[in-house]
């Protein structure tokens, strides 16, 4: 190590240079000694650093606000005036590299000497984004089967209820519905009766029950059938029946398609897909869409609602760092996972508004094809009010701590001392009327004395 550089390290205040001398090759990735003009005179790489890290060396001599990025320029000069006075907080600074990507370093500094020196530690962040990613892949490789299945099932439950034919479910051992389509319910009842768990056989007319019921049996033995048309007996409407076999996990089905006889489709349109819409922009979770770059192009309310924001137009164009992520890596993660896998669930980081607000969020997010734009979907899912609604009523209702109950928003703390107060108004209530009772007794005995005296008095002249 520069001898330039231990002799400044033994003027820190309360720290002796072998600890700093520490500090800088063992506890961080790096060590700058800077001036008080900010510029750096040494640089020292940790003993365990990443070698990617040897390109910091090439600062030596350079301005330190200049060897980061534009946005990152302001957060660098904090560093150098608050290390004056003491040690700073942690700030994730980039610096541009030659292959034209940013390095994350994370950063902190102390004062050094009497001389306005300072020694700025960093802990490079690469690190840490291959840890996340290493974390990504393995939990994908554990659940890639289990949503593979539930996507099947996902595809399979929108076809099923957005087929403008009717479809029946039917259970080939007893006969009866086990699931039916919006189509088919206003087909066989109008709308009107639940078909799950009824006979399959009481939603045709009497005069075509006992050919459906052959159809069925030719079905289950050579796993083929004919069309049949057949009349409902719901309004007497002419269908074709189309049947097919389904091999259930546990158990045979059959799969039955009611097509109206002269008409192309059912008589009503199912109105799922504006119901989705409605729940998506309404709903309870922050949805946000964004192109590949990661550039937002649309957000609900919910979402608007975590980022502190009134209106759409003010996230509109801007990129997901400014308000999701830890650090800058996390978004990266987060798209570069998105762009190789095509979706990515339970993804935990934290969500800033745009006046503090620091939110533990969970992101689930699924890439989609617009007309050949690749565009990325993210449902945001704020962990905090989950937590908070999982715990019990009486945690909720007896804070440990004064901070703990600011940390409640006012429409919690109404709802959590609204029980209390209300018991607290009936007890009193109650205490009041029985005060009032006994004022009136009391009241009653006191003039009823008089009389009682009378009569005894009377009683005595009489005897």
């Amino acid at each position: 190590m520069d001898n330039r550089f231990t002799s400044l390290l033994d003027g820190l205040r309360a720290i002796d240079a072998s600890d700093m001398a520490a500090l800088a090759s063992v506890a961080s990735d790096v060590a700058l000694l800077v001036d008080g003009d900010g510029v750096v005179e040494d640089v020292v790489l940790g003993t365990d650093a990443p070698a990617a890290t040897k390109d910091l060396l090439a600062y030596s001599g350079s301005s330190f606000p200049d060897t980061v990025t534009p946005e990152s320029r302001h957060k660098a000069l904090e560093i150098l005036a608050e290390s004056r006075n003491g040690p700073t907080r942690w700030r994730e600074l980039n610096h541009s590299v030659a292959d034209g990507a940013d390095r994350p370093m994370l950063y902190c500094g102390f004062p050094a000497g009497a001389n306005g020196h300072s020694v700025i530690v960093g802990r490079d962040l690469d690190g840490i984004a291959s840890l996340q990613q290493r974390l990504v892949e393995t939990q994908r490789s554990l659940e890639q089967d289990y949503w593979r299945r539930r996507q099947i099932e996902t595809r399979y439950r929108l076809l099923f209820q957005v087929s403008a034919e009717g479809v029946l479910i039917v259970d080939a051992s007893n006969q009866r519905v086990v699931e039916a389509n919006d189509s088919a319910a206003q087909l066989v009842s109008g709308g009107a009766a639940e078909l799950v768990g009824q006979g399959v056989l009481g939603c045709f007319h009497a005069d075509h029950r006992d050919a459906v019921q052959q159809m069925l049996i030719t079905l289950r033995g050579s796993g083929r059938a004919e069309r049949l048309p057949v009349t409902l007996e719901h309004g007497e409407r002419e269908v074709t029946v189309s049947a097919s076999l389904l091999n259930g996990e546990e158990s045979l089905q059959f799969l039955l398609r009611l097509t109206p006889i002269g008409a192309e489709a059912p008589v009503t349109e199912s109105p799922r897909s504006r119901q989705f819409l409605r729940l998506l922009d309404a709903g309870p979770d922050g949805v946000v869409i964004a192109n590949d770059a990661g550039t937002i192009t649309a957000a609900n309310r919910a979402f608007l609602q975590l980022l502190e924001l009134a209106s759409e137009e003010q996230v509109r164009g801007e990129h997901l760092e400014r308000w999701l992520g830890r650090t800058n890596v996390d978004v990266k993660v987060l798209l570069s996972n998105l762009r190789e896998f095509g979706s990515l669930r339970h993804f935990v980081t934290r969500a800033r508004g745009e006046y503090g607000a620091d939110t533990e969020v969970e992101i689930s997010a699924l890439s989609l094809d617009d007309g050949g734009e690749k565009l990325f979907g993210f449902v945001v899912r704020d962990l905090a009010q989950r937590q908070v609604q999982s715990e019990p009523v009486l945690a909720r209702a007896t804070p440990k701590a004064i901070q703990h109950l600011t940390e409640l928003g006012a429409a919690q703390v109404v709802h959590v001392q609204k029980v209390p107060l209300a018991r607290r108004e009936c007890a009193h209530g109650r205490l009041r009327s029985a005060r009032r009772g006994d004022d009136r007794t009391r009241r009653h005995r006191r003039a009823r004395r008089p009389r009682r005296g009378q009569r005894r008095q009377e009683a005595q002249n009489q005897g």
